[in-house]
């Protein structure tokens, strides 16, 4: 449950995500609320205890489907059989190109099997190849010089840094200094970092986050007109600025942290030194910048220093449209010498077909990551990293649903894919090779719903949507729990981004409409503060640990309220008269409508 490697650790770490730093508060996610949530900004589906009100935000042809009460039932005792058997130390973690990646696999090819789906690769296998590199960066020191002077760099302490190139080494060598404010060009923002300057070959300095645009009607809020406000959008990603910095075929991209904006601390970013896996591409990964990486805040204001500029003063203007590049007179050298192995792991896709010869051509895709950590050191005499709620239980739950699908009397009319996705600990490297090179077209896709834990901890009146209003799918999820007399709640942390964390990512950024579902914290029968209890005490004790294993404790009827809804929710999709869409404003919307005309 790593969104975007281990820096999606920050969604479940009670000191970023609970601090007073956070610009909402803990108890605006915990505290339950009665009645209807309003949600102004996003003006999407319906929300209320109400059946009736709930579907009526849904679109017209998903009310025609089957009530989910008369959907196949979630059989909890499987979901639980599945968790225990993936999450078992014979399983060793499931860490891709171990043994327990065979068990893995093995295990899901064999209940698809049993349940009578088809393979799902076009080959005639349930196996999509997904090849990997693992590299291993040599500690290094990075190194500034400019106007006579020189700034050393300490290697974790100071500066984290890698190289995505399957290459025994790679380097900045007197490479020139940019700063480049948040390294973003938007046309649809009317926004532009760069301004016209050739940087390439040039390393870029860049800061964490989407530039905050003050509203110009309160300059204590930020524009909501601009990058979602206090809303993250995929501009704000670390990914995205080593992207861009790619695209402008520059040599380096190094990102000044900062816990606040960031929303993490630094030392979750200093878990990034060990192996690193990537896909291999055609080209060797050598199309991305030199070195990727990080610096520290005390770090980064030295260097703005040692150019004779002043951080606070060049951070305002970098909020600003008519920031330009800031040329620092300064030069990075920094050599890596990199441990380098390969390995092929795999998706494992499994497909049921449409019942409608006209329509069984497009799919409705459901993921969860089977993937977990492996062997790691040991934490109470225990080496063995389960992974049970992370992801063994999303993992049971996909193959649940697809057990159900195969209950009903008749199939949907579109055929459903369910793949279980490899690497997602890696950053969600399974999903991306399958979104990058789909098996089924994309423009015949019309959703992904990703499962990236469930709910043990009992039934909940609520049910989160991380990127609520993102898209049409959210008023397919408000009908189907309105149908359970349940209320959606948005992720009242929009600017951490949570949305861009996870394997449903992977298509949303391909342009198909992706669902990021989490579980609810308004648990029935328990008082207002016991969602964040439970949290708390996964983070503290199990996550990423040995200790993330299955407990008597378990109670999964809230997951059995959850997954009837995703099976709701793509029946109803795979049904439909129409695709989903992205809301008007959507940064994805362009790309999938450019899709679609093709």
């Amino acid at each position: 449950m790593i969104r975007n490697a281990r820096l999606k650790a920050s969604r479940y770490t009670a000191a970023s995500r609970y601090t007073a730093a956070s610009r909402y508060t803990a108890a605006s996610r915990y505290t339950a609320v009665s009645g209807c949530v309003l949600f102004s900004i996003l003006a999407a589906a319906a929300c209320s205890s109400d059946p009736k009100r709930a579907a009526e935000g849904a679109p017209p042809s998903a009310s025609q489907q089957i009530p989910i009460g008369q959907l196949p039932p979630i059989d909890t005792d499987a979901v639980l059989a599945h968790t225990k058997v993936l999450s078992s130390d014979q399983y060793g973690g499931r860490a891709p190109g171990t043994n327990g990646e065979e068990l893995t696999v093995r295990y899901l090819e064999d209940q698809f099997r049993k349940f009578g789906l088809k393979p799902g690769n076009t080959d005639g296998t349930y196996i999509q190849k997904v090849p990997l590199v693992g590299i291993t960066p040599d500690p290094a020191p990075l190194t500034f010089a400019g106007g006579g002077q020189k700034q050393t760099l300490k290697w974790k302490d100071d500066v984290v840094a890698w190289t995505k190139h399957v290459a025994p080494t790679a380097s900045l060598d007197g490479s020139e200094l940019v700063f480049v404010g948040y390294g973003v060009v938007a046309p649809e923002y009317n926004w532009d970092d760069y301004k016209g300057m050739d940087v390439a070959g040039k390393t870029l300095v860049m800061l964490v986050n989407d530039p905050p645009v003050p509203d110009p009607a309160n300059a204590n809020q930020l524009d909501p007109k601009t990058f979602g406000g206090k809303a993250m959008t995929y501009y704000g990603r670390w990914t995205y600025k080593y992207e861009i910095g790619a695209q402008k075929k520059a040599a380096g991209v190094l990102l000044i942290h900062e816990t606040g904006p960031a929303g993490y601390p630094f030392e979750v970013v200093q878990s990034k030194v060990t192996e690193q896996f990537d896909l291999v591409t055609p080209d060797k990964n050598m199309g991305r910048v030199n070195i990727e990486g990080w610096i520290s805040l005390d770090r980064g204001k030295d260097l703005l220093k040692l150019a004779g500029h002043d951080f606070d003063a060049l951070k305002k203007q970098a909020a600003t449209r008519e920031f330009k590049p800031v040329p620092l007179g300064v030069t990075a050298s920094m050599t890596l010498h990199n441990g380098l192995r390969t390995i092929d792991s795999r998706n494992v896709v499994a497909k049921l077909e449409g019942s409608d010869p006209k329509l069984k051509d497009e799919y409705v895709v459901y993921t969860a990551h089977w993937d977990h950590l492996g062997i790691g050191p040991a934490v109470n005499g225990d080496t063995i990293y389960n992974g049970a709620k992370d992801n063994a239980v999303g993992t049971a739950g996909l193959l649940e649903i697809a057990h159900a699908f195969t209950q009903l009397q008749t199939p949907p009319k579109r055929s459903i894919l369910f793949v279980s996705v490899t690497a997602e600990e890696q950053g969600l490297l399974g999903s991306q090779y399958y979104a990058v090179t789909p098996i089924y077209p994309l423009a015949k896709t019309l959703a992904d719903i990703n499962m990236d834990g469930l709910n043990v901890n009992g039934r909940t009146k609520d049910l989160t949507l991380i990127g609520y209003g993102a898209s049409d799918l959210d008023d397919y999820v408000a009908a189907a729990a309105g149908e359970q007399g349940r209320v959606i709640r948005p992720d009242p942390e929009t600017e951490k981004g949570f949305y861009y964390r996870s394997d449903h990512f992977n298509f949303a950024k391909e342009g198909v409409p992706a669902l990021d579902p989490d579980e609810g914290t308004d648990f029935v029968g328990k008082p207002p503060e016991y969602g964040k209890q439970v949290r708390d005490d996964y983070t503290e004790h199990r996550y990423h640990k040995p200790q993330d294993e299955v407990t008597s404790d378990w109670d999964l009827s809230g997951a059995r309220d959850d997954l009837r809804v995703f099976l709701a929710v793509g029946y109803r999709v795979a049904q439909a008269d129409k695709f989903p869409g992205w809301k008007p404003g959507n940064e994805f919307r362009a790309k999938r409508e450019a899709m679609l005309k093709k």
